[in-house]
């Protein structure tokens, strides 16, 4: 019979020191809601100063709650989803360098979860950003009428978009989290605690934000149903980068970069904190039986 503590058993019997699955799924989970609703205010203010309408006609600084249920609906199965996908990915990529860990691996394990979170990332985000600049006033309506547009796949206006955002976001802030985490585990000589891996994730979170704010701006454009000057739809990344750069200059890739870096600078905090805080919590349920102790020994 399965139990929570199979997924802690090694292919080869040795003992296993990544994260279980279901564990994983389940901290995820939990950080993901509690990062999205605590700080969606910031969310907001940053889509509405990405829109091409400008700031104050997207909506300024009112109804800055409109389409927090989508978030909410969304945030916990997308983080769930990025987490076991991430966790689960890592020992494979350990495995498969001789049980050698590498940084590249958290990079191509964490572009794995925005792949598998991005189906759900994505259609949320466009019925979120979508209320946000008050195109539609209820939940209800904007999914309604988004699909009347074009049917299922006006949701995922934006998905590769959005993925050449996260990957290199993932690539950029991982392994500078995981570093981070792991510097500290030896100076002090244990683990870090969940407040450390907080700032750890913040840290990374703010370097990897700047570094991505303009394929930001032209995920948000696009999953808006924005225009250029022209008159036509932003499509493709690379054709949507130099667009906003020939009719708004270099500037306007990086509008909203403030409370893109704010927010996840706060964000990361509260996420990885509340995911490392949950994995804690969890792992002293014994549900999956000890916590593996990992050796910082110098």
């Amino acid at each position: 019979m399965w139990t929570a503590k199979n997924d802690m058993v090694a292919s080869d019997g040795e003992e296993d020191t990544s994260t279980p699955f279901t564990l994983a799924l389940i901290a995820g989970g939990v950080a993901g809601t509690t990062v999205d609703v605590a700080l969606y205010p910031l969310d907001a203010l940053k889509t509405r100063l990405q829109s091409p309408l400008g700031f104050w006609k997207a909506g300024g600084f009112s109804g800055i709650y409109r389409g927090v249920l989508a978030t909410a609906l969304g945030a916990s199965p997308g983080s769930a989803m990025f987490f076991s996908a991430y966790e689960g990915m890592k020992p494979r990529l350990k495995q498969l360098n001789g049980g050698q860990e590498h940084w590249l691996h958290h990079s191509f394990a964490a572009s794995c979860g925005e792949v598998a979170a991005c189906f759900v990332r994505v259609p949320t985000a466009v019925v979120t950003q979508r209320m946000q600049v008050g195109q539609y006033k209820t939940f209800p309506e904007a999914v309604t009428k988004i699909f009347a547009e074009s049917g299922i796949s006006t949701f995922f206006i934006g998905y590769w978009t959005t993925v050449a955002r996260e990957i290199p976001f993932s690539f950029i802030q991982f392994p500078i989290y995981e570093g981070l985490k792991k510097t500290i585990g030896y100076a002090q000589g244990h683990e870090a605690t969940p407040t450390q891996g907080a700032c750890c994730g913040s840290f990374a979170g703010a370097v990897a934000a700047a570094a991505t704010c303009p394929l930001d701006v032209v995920k948000t454009r696009m999953m808006l149903g924005s225009k250029t000057k022209a008159g036509e739809l932003y499509v493709g990344t690379l054709n949507s980068l130099q667009t906003i750069v020939r009719e708004e200059g270099a500037a306007a890739l990086f509008s909203g970069i403030g409370p893109r870096v704010g927010w996840i600078t706060i964000g990361g905090f509260v996420f990885f904190g509340a995911y490392e805080k949950a994995q804690e919590v969890l792992w002293k349920t014994g549900s999956w039986g000890a916590k593996p102790t990992k050796n910082f020994a110098v």
